[in-house]
């Protein structure tokens, strides 16, 4: 670490359809980080790639409703992580240097979230905020996360994984298999979040265009039952070895489901922040967190998402490793009513940080015996 303060590098924009998401996000927790604490590096990586040393993540104008902020490709100077071994350095494109102690990718979806940025901070052996490379990559892809979540005993919805290949090839065969799962039923990309390319089906004439929008966004989609009737259950997830769970929250849609408009441009939506379950619910979808969090590996934080139908039961719907950090998202406002502030809780993920990155190194360091 740099003498004195923490320098961090606080990454945002990226490739993905949720680059605006991730800007919000980024905002956010510039806004929140002590700078008595923390010289914050801000660096945002536009819709093709390029990344920009910034002064600051572009904030979310006053009044606007209708449009997120983003990373434009003349945003900044370019930037890029030092080659040099052991450097944990940025340089801009004229050669000035900027050292880092640890990163903090607020990336939502493909580009940032799957563990792709992930490995490069591995690779540039830089401490990072969150989940590991396979965590990450899991937490990303629905098929994969609930084969994970089967096998360590939680009850996933029905669903079939589809791929391009199969529905270009025989839509028909594909159709049956969604048929046999009832309708209304739900198309999704495999691979993204924050309800971005999802369909509600209601009958099996619309399921050709729901794959075509999923199939926009990668190559694997997943057609699930609806979880009719059930209420939607999120509880958050901190820690590395020894994970937390927060009091659960619930989420009150108005519109069909909690869609990317209802998250982010849309203010109809009720959220509930505790979830108004009986104590013995709330003891249980907290176990359920933390096992899902464990079953993929994960590390730092995690939001875990439930269906949930009286009196009892519970169905893991998904795990998303960097969910949404504005002060009203659900993750950080389900900590701040277990106790856990905002700021102090981006203090908490960076030690966390620093944490599993020392464990590691001093792993290294170990004799090996022949």
């Amino acid at each position: 670490m740099t003498e004195g303060k923490i320098r961090l590098l606080l990454v945002f924009g990226g490739r993905s359809a949720e680059h605006e998401v991730s800007v919000v996000s980024a905002a956010s927790v510039a806004h929140a980080l002590d700078p008595g604490r923390y010289d914050v590096v801000s660096v945002g990586i536009d819709k093709v790639g390029r990344w920009h040393l910034l002064p600051g993540p572009p904030a979310l104008q006053a009044g606007s409703s209708e449009e997120l902020p983003s990373v434009g490709p003349e945003a900044g100077s370019g930037i890029a992580l030092s080659r040099e071994p052991g450097a944990r350095e940025l340089v801009t494109d004229v050669g000035d240097r900027e050292a880092i102690d640890v990163a903090l990718p607020m990336l939502h979806g493909p580009f940032g979230e799957d563990g792709t940025i992930q490995g490069l901070f591995e690779l540039a052996g830089i401490p990072y905020v969150g989940a590991g490379v396979l965590a990450s990559a899991v937490g990303m892809d629905k098929a994969v996360q609930k084969v994970l979540f089967h096998a360590a005993g939680l009850p996933v919805v029905r669903h079939e994984v589809v791929t391009e290949h199969e529905w270009r090839e025989d839509l028909d065969a594909v159709a049956a298999r969604a048929e046999a799962l009832g309708t209304p039923l739900f198309v999704k990309p495999s691979n993204l979040g924050s309800s971005v390319g999802i369909t509600k089906v209601k009958s099996l004439a619309d399921l050709d265009q729901a794959l075509e929008d999923a199939f926009r966004h990668g190559r694997k989609a997943v057609v699930e039952e609806s979880a009719e009737g059930a209420r939607e259950i999120e509880v958050a997830v901190l820690g590395n070895d020894d994970p937390v769970a927060s009091l659960p929250a619930e989420i009150i849609p108005k519109a069909e489901f909690y869609d990317y408009r209802a998250k982010y441009l849309d203010d109809s939506t009720e959220l509930e922040v505790p979830a108004m379950v009986p104590p013995e619910v709330v003891e249980e979808v907290q176990r359920m967190a933390v096992t899902a969090f464990r079953a993929i590996d994960c590390a730092g934080m995690a939001r875990v998402d439930f269906f949930y139908r009286e009196p009892s039961e519970l169905i893991v719907n998904e795990i998303n490793t960097i969910p949404g950090f504005t002060e009203v998202s659900m993750y950080p406002r389900m900590w701040e009513a277990s106790g856990v502030p905002y700021a102090d809780l981006l203090d908490r993920l960076i030690a966390l940080a620093l944490e599993r990155h020392g464990d590691k190194q001093a792993q290294k360091s170990r004799p090996r015996e022949l």
